[in-house]
C-alpha cells in the first residue's frame, strides 16, 4: 500500500517568522521520520505529502494515494484540523484518523464538553466568553480555569489560567480574546490530581493501552500543564503509569467520550479529579503528538510495555480496517 503522509512541519513555519507558541502543535522532522520508518515496517511505501497547501496542490496535479496517514494540524480558525480530511473526503482517498466534524467538534472544548456531558460523563461547569460583556453572566464557583476554546498544546495557559476573582476573569479574559481571536472557555477549576489516557482502535474495538499521572516537581511553580510546561516537561514533570482500580476508572471514562465524539484510530482523553473527587473530562485529542521521544501518547505508551512501532501498527490496523473491511 501506497500511504501519503500528511503534517505541518514546525521548522516551515518558523522559516517563515511564525512564533514558537504559533507553532507549538506542529511537528519536528523526527516526528516524520519515526512514522515515516515504522510504516515502512509494516510493509508499506509511503510519499511525503506536506501541509494542505502542497495537498492540494499535489491533488490538482492528479496524485493518488491508497491511504493519508494524516496529522495536519492546520494554523487558523476552529476548522483547521477539518481541512485535509475533508480534501480527502472529497477526491475519495481514506486516511487515517477521525473525520471532519470529530475533529472540529473536539477542537472546540465547549461542544465536546456539552457531548461527553449529555452521554452522562462528569465534566466541569463551563461558560464561553465571547466578548468581556460576558463576564459579568457568569455563575460558576471560584476558582476557575479559562483557556482559548480551540488550542491544544497548552496555547494561552499560563499562570494567569487559574482565577480566584471577577477582576482576575476580566484580565485573563480580555488578554486571551485579544491573543487568540477566539472565545474563552471559563470551567471550574479541577485541583486534584491529573491523567492523560491512550486510546487506540475505533468504535467497539478501541482500548486504552495505558495512562500516566502527570506530576508536577517543585521548580514547575504554576503547577498547571501548561505551553511551557509541556515544552520543557523533562524539568518540570514525572510521568508515572496508572494502575488498578483508577486505571479502570480513566478507561470508562476515555473510552465513553471517544466513543461519544465518535473518534477513529488513536489519540489521548484528558482527564483531572474535580473538587468532590471525582474524575472528570477534561478534553480529547484525535490528533495527539506521534513524537517517538517527546509526545504523551508514545510515553504513555512506553510506561505501559507498548513501544512505538505498537502503536503506529495498532493505528494502522484500525485505519485499513474501517477503509477497506467491504473489499
Amino acid at each position: 500500500m501506497i500511504i501519503g503522509l500528511t503534517y505541518d512541519l514546525r521548522a516551515d513555519y518558523l522559516k517563515d517568522g511564525y512564533s514558537p507558541e504559533e507553532t507549538a502543535e506542529f511537528d519536528k522532522v523526527s516526528t516524520i521520520e519515526g512514522i515515516e520508518k515504522a510504516i515502512r515496517n509494516e510493509g508499506h511505501q509511503t510519499v511525503r505529502i506536506g501541509n494542505a497547501q502542497n495537498l492540494i496542490k499535489q491533488l490538482q496535479q492528479g496524485q493518488k494515494w491508497d491511504m493519508v496517514f494524516n496529522i495536519a494540524e492546520g494554523l487558523y480558525g476552529e476548522g483547521r484540523e477539518s481541512l485535509v480530511p475533508a480534501l480527502l473526503d472529497m477526491v475519495k482517498i481514506p486516511y487515517v484518523f477521525s473525520n471532519p466534524v470529530t475533529l472540529g467538534v473536539s477542537l472546540n472544548k465547549a461542544f465536546a464538553k456539552q457531548i461527553v456531558r449529555d452521554c452522562g460523563l462528569n465534566t466541569p461547569a463551563f461558560e464561553v466568553i465571547y466578548k468581556t460583556s460576558d463576564i459579568a453572566k457568569v455563575n460558576l464557583q471560584y476558582p476557575l480555569f479559562a483557556k482559548p476554546i480551540s488550542e491544544g498544546t497548552g496555547k494561552g495557559i499560563d499562570k494567569r489560567s487559574v482565577i480566584h476573582s471577577q477582576e482576575e476573569l476580566l484580565t485573563a479574559c480580555s488578554l486571551k480574546l485579544k491573543k487568540f481571536n477566539q472565545p474563552v472557555i471559563v470551567e471550574e477549576y479541577l485541583p486534584g490530581r491529573e491523567f492523560t489516557v491512550g486510546v487506540l482502535g475505533s468504535g467497539e474495538e478501541a482500548y486504552v493501552p495505558g495512562a500516566m499521572e502527570i506530576i508536577y516537581k517543585e521548580k514547575e511553580m504554576t503547577q498547571i500543564y501548561s505551553y511551557n510546561t509541556k515544552e520543557n516537561f523533562e524539568d518540570l514533570v514525572e510521568y508515572r503509569p496508572v494502575t488498578g482500580a483508577l486505571l479502570e476508572e480513566c478507561t470508562n471514562m476515555a473510552l465513553g467520550a471517544w466513543t461519544a465524539l465518535n473518534c477513529f484510530d488513536g489519540g489521548r482523553v484528558d482527564v483531572k479529579i474535580d473538587r468532590y473527587d471525582k474524575l472528570s473530562f477534561i478534553e480529547v485529542n484525535p490528533l495527539a503528538g506521534l513524537n517517538p521521544e517527546t509526545s504523551d501518547l508514545p510515553i504513555l505508551c512506553y510506561l505501559n510495555g507498548k513501544s512505538y512501532q505498537d502503536i503506529i501498527s495498532e493505528i494502522l490496523k484500525s485505519a485499513i480496517k474501517r477503509n477497506f473491511s467491504y473489499e
